[in-house]
């Protein structure tokens, strides 16, 4: 009877705690409709039941229902353009996807020669698709290049980062995979491929997979103070549940946990990488052209690679072609790019699959009850944008968009733009259903893994995860709970 009291008690408690959550969320008008249910929704309040492990013989571990199927639900150009914004799109798409060569400027280092070889699951501006391309990669048109450990077929695309240099001093930067070595057009350019081995060996290697662009444009017009204020809704909420503090904006370009990375220059929000590094798409687009097929362009206009043998294009590699007096078509590929991305359309969440609609309704506001929607954001707007169709939108990207400290089991040591060594930008889960991997680095395929992931005690490097105290309510969730959570964010 006394452990019942105490289980009633705690319940209560969270119940309470979990109202002034939802109710907050409801006032930064942050919850679409279907979740502020949890205001009036009896049948989803925290109870003995879902906070306790399933006394049946018969109940089921949850378990990640998989890549959901079925159509894509993505790749196509958001609702609401005219027709000269869908010519840009779609000559955007047509050089997103287009193969670059020698003659183009590849390389001399590079990952990859395609934007979409990258962006491509589960259609052009996803995330690493099934079928690895940089094991064929390393071979094409002659290439000599060993293919590194930690690619693999089946495996996801990855970068590769050295947390410091030899002298010990930082590093941080982007260690290409590959080289034009042996490569049809790059006669007499040798160069040796960076010692992976030797960096792994000396805990010294870490790695990125591409994040996806989908919705993209939306998220680029979303205020600052959209964020900001997010940012500083539901303060005690919060700081129970260990999520990071308010912003400083005073300090321009340095961050701290749970803040915003950003600009060094203006002073404004960062939001477009791993750690919200890149504050605009333009900028997006022109360092991934640079760092990750070698091609310069009118905002990284220097060859990463110096070696005279290896030079075989003017510089910088890309330009807006002038003698065109027409646009699209005489715009440079990373306004082309940038187009793209700014006017392709977010995923198209599932209402039925997996599970039914039922359990991912019942998903959708348990992920709301233990905690998931402090950082994942469920809605945020946009403002008065320029473009029609991204003007005053809702924008279903479950994310904060800010920086948050993740703990020593997910840091990977890299500094950039102040956002520290075990800090992460809020991944959107937009899309989410239809993801193969998982983390920054693509470690797991598997969803509840995922979830574990973001739990990590501090050590003599790093604190805690900002993440414990909600992967500890998700773990306290019976079975068939847990597996409404996993179902609805595998609907995504």
């Amino acid at each position: 009877m006394k452990t019942i009291t105490q289980v009633t008690l705690i319940v209560f408690l969270l119940s309470l705690l979990v109202l002034g959550i939802a109710t907050l969320l409801q006032a930064q008008g942050l919850l679409p409709t279907d979740l502020t249910l949890l205001l009036t929704d009896p049948t989803i309040q925290l109870n003995a039941v879902m906070l306790s492990p399933d006394t049946t013989a018969t109940a089921s571990p949850a378990r990640d229902p998989g890549v959901r199927g079925g159509p894509a639900g993505a790749g196509g150009a958001i609702v609401g353009l005219t027709a000269r914004e869908l010519e840009f799109f779609n000559t955007g798409q047509a050089d997103f996807e287009s193969v670059e060569a020698v003659a183009d400027g590849l390389g001399p280092r590079m990952n990859l020669d395609s934007c979409a070889g990258c962006h491509a699951q589960p259609a052009t501006g996803g995330t690493s698709p099934s079928v690895n391309p940089q094991v064929g990669f390393a071979s094409k048109d002659g290439g000599t290049d060993r293919v590194p450990f930690f690619i693999t077929l089946n495996g996801p695309v990855r970068e590769a980062r050295f947390k410091f240099n030899t002298d010990g001093t930082r590093d941080g930067g982007v260690h290409n995979t590959a080289t034009l070595t042996g490569r049809a057009g790059a006669a007499g350019c040798t160069l040796a491929q960076p010692d992976f081995d030797t960096a792994a060996s000396n805990n010294n290697l870490i790695f990125r997979i591409p994040t996806p662009v989908f919705g993209a444009g939306l998220i680029d017009q979303i205020p600052d103070r959209v964020l900001l204020a997010n940012q500083a809704a539901n303060a005690s909420s919060k700081q129970q549940f260990g999520v990071g503090g308010h912003p400083n904006l005073a300090v321009s370009g340095r961050t701290i946990t749970g803040r915003t990375n950003n600009n060094g220059n203006d002073g404004t929000i960062a939001r477009f990488g791993w750690k919200a590094q890149n504050q605009t798409l333009l900028v997006f687009s022109g360092e991934a052209y640079n760092v990750e097929m070698g091609i310069t362009n009118e905002l990284f206009q220097q060859e990463r690679e110096q070696d005279p043998n290896c030079q075989f294009v003017t510089l910088p590699n890309d330009v807006t072609d002038t003698n065109v007096p027409t646009t699209p078509a005489g715009l440079s590929g990373i306004e082309k790019f940038a187009f793209f991305q700014r006017f392709l359309a977010p995923p198209t969440p599932s209402t039925d699959t997996p599970g039914g609609a039922s359990s991912i309704s019942q998903g959708r506001k348990l992920f709301v009850i233990v905690g998931c929607a402090l950082c994942h954001t469920p809605m945020l707007t946009t403002g008065n944008s320029t473009v029609a169709a991204l003007r005053n939108q809702a924008v279903n990207l479950f994310s904060d968009v800010l920086v948050h400290a993740m703990g020593p089991g997910l840091a990977d040591n890299i500094l950039q733009g102040g956002a520290q060594g075990d800090e992460f930008r809020t991944a959107p889960l937009w899309g989410l259903g239809q993801r193969i991997f998982f983390l920054h680095d693509g470690r797991t395929t598997d969803l509840l893994q995922a979830i574990q992931g973001h739990k990590s005690a501090g050590d003599s490097t790093f604190g805690p995860s900002e993440a414990n105290a909600v992967v500890d309510n998700f773990n306290r969730l019976n079975e068939n709970r847990k597996q409404d959570l996993l179902n609805f964010l595998r609907s995504l």
